[in-house]
């Protein structure tokens, strides 16, 4: 099942990033991985309820990666490490059904896959003064 977890963060993270790059809708991006990918029933719906909420909080998110990286304006972040920040807060700050390392573990991963050479760094860095915020 965590393989199949990890599998739907990464699309959540791909829907994320096209919706934040291009502009293109969120059922048409999702619909579209989704059906690429053959994901379990349970699976897709996780991939649309992260998204749905990380889309629905991403001005509260946004204050969020703000707060922690505050010498980083959010339109200076990558779209990449933008992307994984706001999924690892949602899930970290308000989702609050995965323990915070697991969360930020995730999240790491995501960044040594997608992001540039210090993502993966900065990433850890930022999710590391969120968790503090959190008594879990």
């Amino acid at each position: 099942m965590s393989g199949e977890r990890r599998t739907a963060r990464r699309l959540a993270l791909q829907a994320l990033y096209e919706i934040d790059s291009v502009g293109h809708g969120v059922e048409e991006v999702v619909s579209r991985l989704l059906v690429e990918a053959g994901l379990s029933q349970e699976s897709n719906a996780f991939v649309r309820e992260l998204v749905d909420n990380v889309i629905q909080n991403k001005d509260k998110l946004d204050q969020s990666i703000q707060k922690f990286a505050p010498t980083w304006p959010i339109k200076q972040i990558s779209v990449v490490d933008r992307n994984i920040l706001r999924l690892a807060i949602f899930e970290i700050l308000l989702d609050n059904r995965m323990p915070v390392k697991v969360a930020i573990n995730e999240a790491v991963e995501l960044a040594k896959t997608f992001g540039s050479d210090s993502s993966a760094r900065f990433v850890n860095g930022v999710l590391g003064s969120v968790s503090t915020q959190v008594s879990r």
